[in-house]
Parts: C-alpha cells; sequence; structure tokens
C-alpha cells in the first residue's frame, strides 16, 4: 500500500504506477490510498506535520484490512513515518529514508534536488537524523517553485535536471536524489540523463519494501 500524504488522487495514480512499474518483475500488487483531509500539498513544515496523523490513521487501517504486507509513505518528508513503523506491524517504508540511505550507499557523496525551498532545512535535518550529514553535500532547488512548475511540465524537467547538475558539478555530489514524491515521473524521465548518480524515491522505496520483505514483518529499510 502506497500512501498519499497529501490530498491530490491524480498525485497518488502517478506514483502507485510507477511504483507498479518497479514491482512488477516480484509479482508485488500495489494498491494506493490518498489521506482525506490535510494540505493538498507538502510545501512546508507546517504542512508536513499536519498530514502526519492521517497517513498513520491511513496506514493502520489498510493494515486492519488483513491484506497489506508492507506500506510505503509516499512524501519525501516521511510524515508519520517513525509512529507508523512502530504500531503497524509490517514493513513501513519512507521516501526519503530509503533514498538518502541508498544515495549514501559506500560513502558515496550526496545530494538533494527539489522544487521546495520551504522544506530545505528540513531535509538537512532528516539526513541529520539518518546519521548522513558528513556525506550530504547539500540542497539544489529549482528556479521556481513547485505550484509554478507543476503546470509547466518541460519547465519542470529543465530545472530539475539544471539543479542536479549544480549539484554533481559545484557542490561535489556523486549522487543526487530527487526530493518529492510527486516529482517521481520527473525522476523517471530524467533518470537516463544520468544513469549512475540520480536516485529517484519510489523506486528506492520499492528496494526498500522488498529487503525489508525478505527480513521479516518488522523491518523498517534495509
Amino acid at each position: 500500500m502506497l500512501i498519499n500524504p497529501n490530498t491530490s488522487a491524480a498525485t497518488t495514480a502517478t506514483m502507485v504506477a510507477l511504483a507498479r512499474r518497479e514491482l512488477a518483475p516480484s509479482g508485488l500488487p500495489v494498491r494506493g490510498v490518498t489521506v482525506p483531509r490535510g494540505p493538498r500539498t507538502l510545501t512546508d513544515p507546517v504542512a508536513l506535520a499536519a498530514a502526519a496523523p492521517q497517513v498513520v490513521t491511513a496506514g493502520l487501517r489498510a493494515v486492519a484490512a488483513g491484506d497489506c504486507a508492507a506500506l510505503i509513505v509516499g512524501a519525501f518528508g516521511d510524515p508519520g513515518l517513525a509512529e507508523l513503523r512502530a504500531r503497524a506491524g509490517v514493513p513501513v517504508v519512507g521516501l526519503a529514508e530509503a533514498s538518502l540511505r541508498e544515495a549514501a550507499e559506500g560513502g558515496a557523496r550526496f545530494g538533494v534536488a527539489t522544487t521546495t525551498p520551504r522544506l530545505a532545512g528540513s531535509i538537512g535535518a532528516r539526513v541529520a537524523e539518518l546519521g548522513l550529514t558528513a556525506e550530504f553535500t547539500g540542497v539544489r532547488l529549482t528556479t521556481d517553485d513547485q505550484e509554478h512548475l507543476s503546470t509547466r511540465p518541460h519547465d519542470l524537467l529543465a530545472q530539475l535536471s539544471a539543479a542536479i547538475h549544480r549539484s554533481l558539478t559545484q557542490d561535489g555530489a556523486t549522487r543526487v536524489v530527487v526530493g518529492g514524491g510527486p516529482l517521481g515521473e520527473a525522476a523517471r524521465a530524467l533518470r537516463p540523463r544520468y544513469p549512475t548518480e540520480l536516485i529517484a524515491p519510489i523506486p528506492s522505496a520499492c528496494r526498500g519494501v522488498l529487503a525489508a520483505l525478505r527480513h521479516g514483518p518488522r523491518c523498517g529499510t534495509p
């Protein structure tokens, strides 16, 4: 089950499609759920905090239905992840945790490219919580914000690509995470341009689910 912490059903559908594509070889089916209340977009720490209780409720409801093997929290801020993981009894994987850990594997230096300037501090805090500050080269932002770019996919790809390029060439990163669940389709489109350097959160989370399922019902990310 992929939980979308914002109230956009269209975003849920996009993220679920990406997760299904990633998990198809495993035969693991993916369903999505959109939280019924809360922010429509998660662009600042207040919105992330407001989304967390809805994520926990949706996840526990899915587990209680009896046909949910694992949960993905489908926002880069991982709202509600810790509480849900403590209570769900199934693997719970967050987009930020999975992708940031993957980016830092082997001690690699990594950055984050995103469209949400008001979450830059939260991203840095999440990196610190995961013990990855020494490998972190910082956040690079698009010129325009998420709201503006959401209706201009060509501009979104161009500006994200520029942010990734700056992270690699100016900050010393060898890998870059595209920071945002709703940016999953853009990350997929950009992946061929950066075959070894780009980390897309939804595929990372899916790999985390498969690893967690192999290691037992109460595992989080590998």
